[in-house]
């Protein structure tokens, strides 16, 4: 199968730098596999909490975010360990944290 996408480590680099343009405190949290990993978001919003954001595709192919527990902001130690256990479960799996009080990213794709 031809597939046309970017690598998936260039395509988090875009939107690192397009963070650092925006003002938007995000790193890397844990390193996926550098083509096809897949994404997940944890967007902290510090006293509110933290929203937990996996990396989907519609049946088009378009990006998109399933929210994760529940699309609950949750204590930053409950995003945590769901964030550890899904690294557990895909150790390919890319984990971006990103600051915003308000819960804003740059990454395309909504939330579905």
């Amino acid at each position: 199968m031809d597939d046309d996408r970017l690598p998936t480590d260039l395509w988090i680099r875009a939107h690192l730098r397009r963070c650092t343009v925006e003002g938007i405190p995000a790193t890397v949290v844990h390193k996926g596999e550098g083509n096809r990993g897949t994404v997940l978001l944890k967007l902290n919003q510090r006293e509110e909490g933290c929203r937990v954001l996996t990396q989907t595709r519609d049946l088009d192919g378009r990006f998109g975010w399933l929210p994760a527990l529940k699309g609950a902001l949750v204590p930053e130690a409950e995003a945590d360990a769901y964030i550890a256990r899904a690294v557990d479960r895909d150790p390919d799996l890319w984990v971006i944290e990103i600051e915003d009080r308000q819960g804003r990213h740059p990454f395309e794709g909504k939330i579905l």
